[in-house]
């Protein structure tokens, strides 16, 4: 049993065996007392005076030939023991070997079965538990460069034991494959972090491009609106409000020409593709740069949708702006001609050469507003030129205003002439009677 070869093929066998073995120690050592109690026994022979049964010679050379098969038993007790403890050892570290391959592999599956999302909140879910994954990845690269340093040294030893049963010869060839799957563990999840930043850059990229083109549909809406207020000054708001969005197109002009250079950055980071959520075949890498193109163009497109009816919007709110003051300044024109047309017609010449000289007075001061209101009617009159030149939706409102305005202010022009005739002739009249 002591001089067996056999070490165990396992770390089971090798417990088994280590048993018996602490098993044999045990009768050994109870053993020993005995042989040593016997040696004592046959030494008090050699030591009688007188008759002797046996040579002392003889009793001294078989106590000390028993006393070295004990020792050299003890030898080889002692050698087994330690023989078992190394096989022990190297079984066990193959087992810890077999634990940290074991949970490589079961990594490998985790990463080959994983995706990379299929949305921007389940890509950023897969990048956290990608970063869990590399820390428990760090702190078992540490526990495995410990446990390969002690493989090493069981090598050495093994070596300079020249041997250690059937496992030894497994261990050089363990150390180089747990140390090239460990490299491939390490690939995988590297290409595995290179995919969830492309596909995090896709998912963010269309997130932002859905945002913005959302922005567009709002300012779409705002610049489509048929409000275009009921005076100038809500017209005036109106066009102030409306400049500010056309200041918010013109600052999203750079956002929405860098979109093709970021879709050509992606594609060109994805090999010439644009990344596709988890391991999907070349057909749905193909489709997913499709769409993402197409979701560019349709942004841009509606990007010019968008600055095309602001414009246009913006033109009709000048245009109506335009409107309401020239409204504005027929009304005060039309109070002003409602006032004197009233006065003139209620206006009845005088008889008196003093009272006629007052209404002269009056009518010059006429003669000065009149002037004054002509040039705002004419105004008037250009301004209306211009939106009827112009093609102004509201033309036939605004020439039917513009009418009204000039017939008023001819019969007002009539009316002056008229009162004016009657004073001059009531002051000849006047003038003769004094000459007479």
């Amino acid at each position: 049993l002591l001089v067996s070869k056999d070490l165990g093929k396992h770390l089971l066998e090798v417990e088994d065996l280590l048993q018996k073995q602490s098993l044999l120690e045990a009768d050994i050592s109870a053993q020993t007392e005995r042989v040593q109690a016997l040696n004592a026994a046959a030494l008090k022979f050699s030591e009688l005076e007188g008759y002797q049964p046996c040579d002392p010679q003889v009793i001294c050379n078989r106590v000390s030939h028993v006393r070295s098969c004990l020792e050299e038993l003890r030898e080889l007790a002692g050698a087994r023991r330690r023989d078992l403890e190394a096989s022990r050892q190297l079984w066990a570290f193959l087992q810890e070997l077999e634990e940290a391959e074991a949970w490589m592999r079961e990594k490998e599956q985790i990463l080959a079965s994983k995706g990379c999302g299929r949305d921007l909140g389940s890509a950023l879910a897969l990048s956290g538990q990608h970063r869990t994954m590399l820390g428990e990845l760090g702190g078992r690269r540490a526990l495995l460069h410990q446990a390969l340093q002690r493989g090493e040294r069981l090598q050495a030893l093994q070596r300079g034991a020249g041997g250690g049963g059937a496992g030894a010869g497994r261990l050089r060839q363990r150390l180089r494959e747990v140390r090239q799957r460990w490299k491939k563990l390490e690939e995988l999840t590297g290409l595995h972090q290179r995919r969830l930043r492309r596909a995090l850059a896709f998912y963010q990229f269309a997130a932002d491009a859905d945002d913005l083109a959302a922005w567009l549909q709002d300012l779409y809406r705002l610049a489509s609106s048929d409000d275009f207020g009921h005076d100038d000054h809500s017209s005036l708001a109106l066009l102030r409000q409306h400049r500010g969005l056309l200041q918010q197109l013109e600052k999203q002009r750079g956002a929405v020409l860098a979109l093709r250079e970021q879709v050509a950055s992606l594609t060109a980071s994805a090999g010439g593709r644009c990344p596709s959520p988890g391991s999907e075949p070349r057909g749905a890498e193909t489709a997913a740069a499709v769409d993402v193109q197409i979701r560019v163009v349709e942004v841009e497109q509606l990007y010019g949708e968008v600055v095309e009816v602001a414009l246009l919007r913006q033109q009709w709110l000048q245009d109506a702006l335009a409107v309401y003051k020239m409204f504005g300044e027929v009304h005060a024109c039309e109070v002003w001609v409602e006032e004197k047309e009233q006065w003139l017609r209620g206006m009845e010449v005088p008889e008196e050469l003093d009272e006629v000289e007052v209404v002269q007075h009056r009518f010059e001061s006429l003669d000065q507003e009149m002037n004054s209101v002509m040039g705002r009617i004419l105004d008037v009159n250009q301004e209306v030129q211009q939106l009827l030149d112009g093609g102004h939706p509201s033309s036939e409102e605004v020439r039917a205003c513009q009418d009204h305005l000039n017939s008023r202010w001819n019969r007002v022009v009539e009316l002056v002439e008229q009162k004016k005739a009657q004073l001059s002739s009531v002051l000849k009249i006047q003038n003769y009677l004094l000459e007479c």
